[in-house]
């Protein structure tokens, strides 16, 4: 019997963080809901060998270089069994029942087809960071002009970070985050999955883009919960680079040429405003260094290459 939920999580040197998510939602949720796979994105930490010894029941797929996130994700898609996908980070942890949660609200609407829950911070408050507002000029202008990082709990100068969004009830929302993110798997093979354009970051957003352009209606459901404990806390040189790298490149595949040459002007200015406030106040000085990598990211991501050879440990257990 196939189960209703396929978990995919795709793992890359976090072979500590993703044994804790797997412990925690085996906790949280029933056994035999779901069916879990792991997507190893060559790590040389261990991470495939210490999943497969500690979680036999999980499916591992080890892959002979980091193809990037959406990659992987389509790659262990390939492979799920269940009516519904649901993606999550290794670094999060389920607070309470999230396979439950997302199964029941989806029952009982599935016109919407995309669902995402909330990620808290340790504190179990919202961190923001599981939906968005699709890239607006208007957006881009805030952040050019710093209004968006001044009045950062603004709907009118931070739309992309839905300030105002009452994450306690169900609500649509424009797009949701991959970290935590249900959908039907048969409109995840409609899509085609995530374009492999992208390695990492705004993919995402492009898929709910594209699932809304088929009449999918995102929505955030309240009660499928957990808690990040990195990704959004980060302000690494080479997080910020990939961010960028994302958006420049969804700015070249949904926005008309013109369009989108007005919007990688605008984020460049942003970041120029950005480094030129670290370097007369002496803070936050990875502003310089991610402007100094700007060539890099206004390009956005090379075309997808193709993937590598797979190897799929199957199995060893049937618990979940």
């Amino acid at each position: 019997m196939s189960p209703a939920v396929s978990v995919v999580i795709v793992s890359y040197q976090t072979r500590d963080l993703i044994l804790r998510a797997l412990a925690t939602l085996r906790t949280a949720s029933p056994s035999g809901s779901y069916e879990v796979i792991v997507v190893d994105n060559a790590s040389t930490d261990g991470s495939a060998d210490a999943v497969t010894e500690e979680f036999p029941e999980a499916r591992v797929v080890r892959l002979a270089r980091n193809v990037g996130f959406g990659r992987a994700v389509n790659v262990g898609a390939a492979r799920a069994r269940g009516t519904w996908i649901l993606l999550l980070n290794p670094d999060t942890e389920p607070v309470g029942d999230v396979i439950g949660e997302f199964v029941a609200y989806a029952h009982a609407h599935p016109e919407h087809r995309v669902y995402t829950g909330r990620t808290l911070h340790a504190d179990h408050t919202d961190d923001g960071r599981s939906a968005f507002a699709l890239p607006s000029l208007w957006g881009y202008v805030c952040f050019a002009t710093g209004l968006s990082t001044v009045f950062r709990r603004s709907r009118l100068f931070n739309p992309e970070e839905l300030p105002g969004l009452d994450r306690s009830v169900p609500a649509p929302v424009p797009a949701a985050s991959g970290c935590l993110l249900l959908l039907q798997r048969s409109l995840f093979a409609e899509l085609g999955g995530f374009l492999p354009d992208y390695f990492m970051y705004s993919e995402d957003i492009d898929l709910c883009h594209r699932a809304t352009l088929l009449g999918a209606s995102p929505v955030l459901v309240p009660g499928a919960r957990v808690v990040h404990v990195g990704g959004a806390s980060s302000t690494g040189v080479g997080k910020r680079v990939m961010l960028l790298r994302g958006k420049a490149t969804y700015l070249r595949l949904r926005w008309p040429r013109r369009r989108a040459a007005a919007g990688r002007a605008l984020l460049a200015t942003g970041v120029a405003v950005r480094a030129a406030g670290a370097r007369l106040t002496g803070r936050a000085g990875y502003w310089r260094e991610v402007w100094a990598e700007r060539r890099t990211w206004l390009a956005g991501w090379p075309a997808g290459a193709e993937l590598p050879a797979v190897e799929v440990v199957e199995p060893r257990a049937s618990a979940n």
